[in-house]
């Protein structure tokens, strides 16, 4: 198999290859926050509550989050290809899901199809730039990852709003179709199949009992406020349930030797502590992308293109900075940026605390531009802190925990500011 790969480079096919890993990775990324703005068009057919709001998003990140883990182990068993191309048809199916949903649940169900794809393509498709691409290009092109995921999520909004208002909500879903079949095509044509020669078993029972407490705590934090919390049985099942899954997994990770998260990762305080606060941009990130449409279009009447126009100046600044970190000269220190890109995304929140029915569009826009500017600051010095002291053979363990921290953070934070809201 590795003679295989020169062949491909040789061929001109990698460069094909290179371009289907990055849209898969923009099209994973972008389908989070599509629905963003039509929400008011997805509501009004579905039927669907201010409260099943939340769901839209949590449905599909969390379905992602629950089978991301299993993506190496996977490839490694069935071959890389393999698992890609299956990834990439049920992504589909879940793409037509959404189109057909005719109540608000056959919708969170269709999201959750594709959300369950969505969690291979991510971690597969960075696995594959760096597997047909040269070492000395590895830097470059996961900065192209990056770039790619970060402009899917803070693009969809705008992408979603303009298709939902000239073509109906169904269309942001077409949108994707095309790009999976080019992926598909590209990915059934050059990519050389692998499998690991000695694929690792995997710990399945932490991730059912980590599932479980996340799972638990999601449906607590979604549900509790319409239930009444506590005087609901229901919520008291989900907050037991959520209890005896993290109480299980930390037991299993205390007890056993092998198991999803490598316990030498703990050891190392840099990569803990960076993991902890991207859990903090996660929950930063997408809330206030998911509650600032809803808010331009219900309480300020801006249409539902105008308003995914003024969302995407996050993204302009957050694509901006992150390609600008790449060119930081090495000598400054790295904490720094974080200190920096923290404070700017303080200050953008403070000014979001002034949003009122009486604002016009400039403070929205304001806060938006400096909430980029501070994530795309603080994002790549996060992954630099959390990988400079971290042994080398155990990064594919820590990119996966790392990116869960992120994607983690995102769900619980919808779940709250939806609770609020």
């Amino acid at each position: 198999m590795s003679a295989a790969l020169p062949s491909v480079a040789a061929s001109g096919g990698h460069r094909a290859i290179t371009v289907a890993a990055l849209m898969a990775t923009y099209m994973e990324a972008v389908n989070i926050s599509l629905p963003n703005a039509a929400l008011p068009h997805i509501q009004g057919t579905l039927s669907m509550a201010n409260d099943e709001v939340g769901w839209v998003f949590t449905a599909y990140i969390a379905a992602g989050a629950a089978v991301m883990p299993m993506a190496r182990w996977l490839a490694g068993r069935y071959g890389r290809k393999t698992v890609y191309q299956v990834s990439l048809a049920v992504f589909s199916l879940g793409l037509m899901l959404d189109t057909l949903a005719t109540t608000s649940i056959q919708f969170v169900l269709a999201r959750i199809v594709q959300g369950a794809a969505s969690g291979m393509l991510a971690p597969l498709s960075l696995a594959i730039l760096l597997d047909v691409l040269s070492p000395a290009r590895h830097a470059r092109i996961s900065l192209a990852w990056s770039v790619c995921l970060v402009l899917g999520i803070s693009s969809g909004a705008s992408i979603g709003g303009w298709l939902s208002e000239y073509h109906g909500w169904h269309s942001i879903f077409y949108f994707s179709l095309p790009m999976t079949g080019f992926i598909f095509l590209t990915v059934a044509l050059s990519l050389p199949e692998k499998r690991a020669e000695q694929n690792q078993p995997f710990d399945f029972f932490g991730l059912a009992t980590f599932s479980l407490g996340m799972i638990g705590l999601q449906m607590l934090l979604d549900r509790g406020e319409r239930l009444e919390w506590f005087a609901s049985a229901e919520i008291w099942a989900e907050a037991i349930a959520s209890a005896l899954g993290f109480y299980l997994f930390i037991v299993h990770v205390m007890t056993t030797d092998v198991h999803f998260f490598n316990k030498a990762l703990f050891k190392d305080r840099n990569f803990i502590l960076s993991a902890i606060m991207y859990f903090a941009v996660g929950f930063v990130l997408l809330p206030t992308l998911a509650l600032t449409s809803p808010m331009l279009e219900e309480l300020l009447d801006y249409p539902v293109d105008t308003a995914g126009y003024m969302t995407l100046a996050r993204g302009v600044t957050l694509v901006g900075a992150v390609v600008l970190m790449s060119f930081a000269p090495a000598r400054i220190d790295n904490r720094l940026f974080v200190i920096g890109g923290i404070a700017v995304v303080v200050y953008a929140n403070s000014l979001m605390l002034g949003y009122s029915p009486a604002m016009d569009w400039r403070l929205a826009v304001a806060a938006t531009l400096l909430q980029g500017a501070g994530l795309g600051t603080l994002l790549p010095a996060l992954s630099k802190a959390a990988f400079g002291t971290l042994d080398p053979k155990f990064r594919p363990e820590g990119t996966a925990l790392f990116n869960l921290s992120r994607v983690y953070g995102s769900t619980i934070g919808i779940a709250v500011v939806q609770m609020f809201f």
